[in-house]
């Protein structure tokens, strides 16, 4: 999509209702466009954030904050640069933990830290990482790996689960105030660290029926098709085709409402 199909999706989002936008991947800093992007939709939106690798975040935190870009999710599953290269495929701890850094001095508020823990591989890291964004002034979101329905008995994702119950417990044991993410009801601990404090998220998303019954994001791929939910092709609504052989603003709000009507929880 261009960035004026993109404006023109927000604006036919923002008259249905819909007053936040993530942008997200694939990795979206790596248009050319971004920028301008975050500018043409941020004066429609209550909220532009983005989730990011991070690789490219230390150059462009400035630029994005001066475009509307109000807060940023970066992914980073451990800090060890051996085990960062097994995971990603390169080593750019050093990038990513810059990335971050740069966020915090932009004012991009919250910077969150996504960390998707996995059994056996950087589950041992928790407590590492919960010092690192209580250093840098970041929110460490803790993630549950997650598979599809046909996937979540098999080995792979057997031998990569590692239920983060028990860390929940022990955070709330630790937590000097909690409070709730109304967005999939998911839980925040704030917890003493390094001698201040830092904010822990917990997200538990499978098997999770409350996680799915509080879900109101509606996502729009790259080629223009609107998913009701990540994990079920059921649904898609394709809206670039129809916006680019000449459909109205009105057909087009449609089109967004039809999407909407096919919702359901994907756990339930």
């Amino acid at each position: 999509m261009t960035p004026e199909e993109i404006e023109r999706s927000v604006r036919i989002a923002a008259s249905i209702g819909v007053r936040k936008v993530k942008l997200t991947g694939g990795e979206p800093l790596l248009r050319g466009d971004i920028v301008e992007i975050v500018s043409r939709i941020s004066p429609l939106m209550a909220e532009i954030s983005l989730t990011t690798n991070g690789s490219h975040l230390a150059g462009m935190a400035q630029p994005l904050r001066k475009a509307g870009l109000r807060r940023v999710n970066v992914s980073l599953h451990t800090l060890n640069p051996d085990r960062f290269s097994r995971l990603c495929g390169v080593d750019m701890v050093a990038e990513v933990i810059g990335g971050i850094e740069a966020s915090v001095r932009a004012g991009l508020n919250p910077v969150k830290v996504n960390m998707v823990v996995l059994k056996g591989e950087n589950n041992e890291e928790i407590q590492s990482m919960i010092d690192f964004c209580g250093e840098v002034g970041a929110v460490l979101q803790l993630i549950e790996y997650e598979a599809d329905r046909d996937s979540a008995n098999g080995n792979h994702f057997t031998e990569r689960f590692y239920s983060l119950g028990s860390i929940e417990e022990t955070l709330s044991r630790q937590s000097i105030d909690t409070s709730v993410n109304e967005l999939h009801r998911r839980r925040r601990y704030k917890i003493r660290a390094n001698g201040g404090y830092v904010t822990v998220e917990v997200v538990r998303p499978m098997h999770n029926t409350e996680f799915c019954a509080n879900c109101t994001r509606i996502r729009m791929s790259s080629d223009g098709k609107l998913k009701p939910c990540l994990l079920d092709p059921n649904g898609e609504v394709d809206v670039l085709t129809s916006m680019r052989h000449g459909a109205t603003d009105q057909q087009l709000k449609e089109l967004f409402l039809e999407a909407i009507r096919r919702r359901k929880p994907y756990w339930s």
